[in-house]
């Protein structure tokens, strides 16, 4: 078995990309099928930067749950985690790219997610604990059982080596606003970073100001806070300071995936020590490609890329 670096747990499935664009999903004639979900992209991103990645997650009996077991393993991911709910089938979701900077989803997750059925009994409880980089994301405590396995797992590693919180806030996932911040607000509690956008900062403390949800994120005890800005980039926050780091231009194709992007360069940022402005201007960069490309999983880039965009970006 593989030592990881990073284990990320949560989100899995099969994400279906039109093959015609610009047009209504209603007239879509065929589609590309790709890996998918949020944490399972982050691990993806940070193994194409070199780490050993695993991801903590459920899928259906079925042949979709085979494909995401073979393509994390082709992407160099472990899927040694990745367990089987036996009455469930394994998620897919449709993408209409239009608009192409924040393309509509549909999800396909009913009567629940697999990944939302992780229970203690699939932990591997010795990795939580020892693994450097443990990544966790808001949608995983929506609803139980996983709310109270990721608890539990949060509790168990005790802010031990670098406990990220993707707030990751998806309302067609939660009943109200309040108890998403209940929630999500429990394991900023139990995180020593936090990564998301204004709206998802909003959710999670209540502003959606950069500084001012910064602020609330550090009062948490979270020791680096990660606000993104889009088009204004990103405000880094530590208790010893702060800096807003500018994004870079790129022509969108397909805004999905770039934040995952930008997660997976984090892991690799935070594994490598580097200073918070170094990791989150090489994550916007990495997230930049993304946006640039048609896919999630398919489209994280390498670290020569991203270091060849920040070469132009400098001249």
């Amino acid at each position: 078995m593989t030592i990881l670096e990073a284990l990320t747990i949560g989100r899995v499935g099969v994400d279906l990309y039109p093959e015609q664009s610009g047009v209504p999903l209603a007239e879509v004639r065929t589609f590309a099928k790709s890996l998918g979900g949020t944490a399972t992209n982050v691990a993806v991103a940070a193994a194409r930067l070199g780490r050993r990645t695993g991801v903590l997650t459920k899928v259906g009996p079925d042949g979709f749950g085979d494909y995401v077991r073979q393509a994390l393993a082709g992407f160099g991911v472990s899927p040694d985690h990745v367990g089987t709910a036996e009455d469930l089938l394994t998620p897919v979701v449709f993408c209409e790219l239009n608009p192409p900077a924040d393309p509509p989803l549909l999800f396909y997750r009913l009567p629940t997610a697999p990944d939302l059925t992780l229970t203690e009994d699939d932990v591997p409880w010795q990795v939580v604990r020892d693994v450097p980089l443990l990544w966790v994301t808001g949608t995983g405590v929506c609803v139980e059982p996983a709310r109270a396995t990721q608890r539990r797992i949060l509790e168990h590693r005790a802010k031990s080596g670098h406990t990220v919180l993707d707030l990751d806030y998806r309302p067609m996932f939660w009943p109200d606003v309040e108890t998403a911040r209940a929630e999500i607000g429990w394991m900023l509690d139990h995180v020593t970073v936090a990564v998301g956008n204004r709206a998802e900062a909003e959710v999670a403390v209540g502003s959606s100001d950069p500084n001012e949800a910064a602020d609330r994120l550090l009062a948490r005890g979270v020791r680096l806070a990660m606000v993104k800005m889009g088009a204004d980039g990103v405000l880094v926050a530590t208790p010893e300071g702060r800096e807003t780091v500018t994004p870079q231009r790129v022509e969108v194709v397909c805004g999905l995936g770039a934040g995952d992007a930008f997660g997976g360069s984090v892991v690799h940022g935070l594994l490598s020590g580097w200073d918070p402005v170094r990791i989150a201007r090489r994550a916007n960069a990495a997230g930049a490609i993304v946006a640039s490309r048609l896919a999630c999983a398919d489209a994280m880039p390498e670290q020569s890329e991203i270091e060849e965009l920040l070469d132009l970006a400098d001249r």
